[in-house]
């Protein structure tokens, strides 16, 4: 009789799709009703090869991280060579140059008071990571009462439970778990989109919370400029700038999550710099790899990393078992260094030109409430939900990679597209919503 592990093997080799169906849990799907997964073959520049040879122009960045496309002989070359060194080594009582360069890269392109890297395994570790060190900051001035977050509507940090705690609690992807997550303070969303249309209104209920709260609050905690996964929002400078004032009023530390906005995605560098404010602590992730690896690091001032260490028990707790991974850092400096020797900002303005003439036609059409880009970002936002067993069909079968969420179909291309591919992908989006907006009417 074979082991159960053989059959489940042979099982594999006979049909991995319907293996994969039966028994591979995706993001965000089920198991009983699951979307369709389709099969990758390999993946060129913006290009995802499907295993029925149809090529698909990538719309997706595989969510935000892959910004200089697939398969890249730079990034390959940065691999190959490290593997050869190592792969891994604990970060426990060793270090590595991969890591210390990339610590060196990331404050040399952050804001100056950001003197302190820490690195994690995720996005959403990176967030962990940002509310532990606040808190524990705190803590290590005798100020244990400060443990809420102050955080935005709408907004979105990540899946673990932390970081679900100060994503936006009624209509957010977790508000399932809400009866168990710790329980933060939310304050209205920014709903001004420049700084010529900015009024005291916006930040008046923030300013209430920190005025009569600050004395338990360890952070405001914010995407700047663009919120994410929590509704693909833009919102002015001047609200983060007015956030920074306050913060620095009420001695409430700020907390930037630029894990979805770093590394030039909204057309600076990083999305602070819109404002021109440096945060206490910086998430980033994502794109730091060029979305070869999972990586993330945490970023923070003296203050904050001197007054936890100088405080019982005189250590920072947090460490992930591949913690800075070598095979990671020698990836992310490539993938630096390359973003770096490009002509970036050009790159990022033809696309947000081209997205803006691309996307233009879907506002008129019935069911569309708004389309809106920045930078490398793209989004059409509909009066309805889209229906995710249809719509990422559509898209597969006019060659392009789109995956929309709730009511919003939306793109973030990798940076290299060329005018004609990023024509054929927005088009396609006008076709699908163009169509989506008709099957409503009937």
């Amino acid at each position: 009789m074979p082991s159960d592990q053989e059959s489940t093997q042979a099982s594999f080799e006979r049909d991995w799709l319907r293996f994969d169906r039966e028994h591979v849990w995706h993001p965000y799907s089920s198991m009983t009703a699951p979307i369709t997964a389709y099969p990758v073959r390999s993946a060129q520049g913006v290009r995802i090869l499907l295993e029925n040879g149809r090529e698909l122009i990538d719309g997706m960045s595989s969510w935000w991280s892959a910004i200089h496309g697939y398969n890249h002989p730079v990034l390959n070359a940065a691999l190959r060579h490290q593997l050869d060194d190592m792969a891994h080594v604990m970060f426990g009582g060793l270090t590595h140059k991969p890591a210390v360069r990339l610590a060196a890269h990331l404050i040399d392109l952050t804001p100056a008071p950001l003197q302190h890297v820490f690195f994690a395994d995720s996005g959403s570790v990176a967030v962990e990571v940002a509310i532990k060190m606040a808190i524990q900051y705190w803590y290590a001035q005798g100020e244990t009462e400060r443990s809420k977050l102050l955080t935005i509507r709408n907004g979105y940090h990540g899946d673990t439970f932390a970081a679900m705690s100060v994503c936006d609690p009624v209509g957010g992807m977790h508000e399932l778990f809400s009866g168990v997550l710790p329980k933060h303070i939310f304050t209205r969303a920014p709903q001004c989109r420049r700084d010529e249309d900015w009024s005291e209104i916006e930040i008046a209920e923030l300013q209430q919370f920190l005025r009569s709260q600050a004395h338990e609050i360890a952070a405001v905690i914010l995407e700047p400029i663009v919120q994410g996964a929590g509704g693909m929002r833009f919102y002015c400078p001047q609200y983060l700038r007015r956030v920074r004032e306050l913060c620095d009023e009420h001695d409430v530390l700020l907390i930037a999550d630029e894990i979805a906005t770093g590394f030039g995605r909204t057309g600076r560098m990083f999305a602070c710099e819109h404002a021109d404010i440096a945060p206490d602590i910086l998430c980033l992730g994502k794109a730091l790899t060029g979305g070869y690896m999972t990586l993330a690091a945490t970023l923070t001032t003296s203050r904050i990393a001197h007054g936890i260490s100088a405080s019982d028990p005189g250590v920072f707790m947090h460490g992930p078992t591949f913690m800075a991974n070598p095979l990671a850092c020698a990836v992310a400096n490539a993938n630096i260094d390359l973003l770096l020797q490009s002509d970036w900002q050009k790159h990022i303005s033809d696309i947000e030109t081209g997205l803006e003439q691309g996307l233009a036609p879907c506002r008129e059409f019935p069911g569309v409430r708004e389309v809106r880009v920045l930078g490398a970002i793209g989004v059409v936002e509909l009066e309805h939900p889209v229906d995710m067993h249809w719509m990422p069909e559509q898209f597969v079968q006019r060659g392009v990679w789109v995956r929309p969420f709730r009511n919003l179909v939306y793109v973030m291309p990798p940076y290299i597209i060329n005018a004609d591919d990023l024509a054929r992908l927005c088009a396609a989006i006008v076709e699908v919503v163009k169509v989506a907006a008709e099957r409503l009417v009937m």
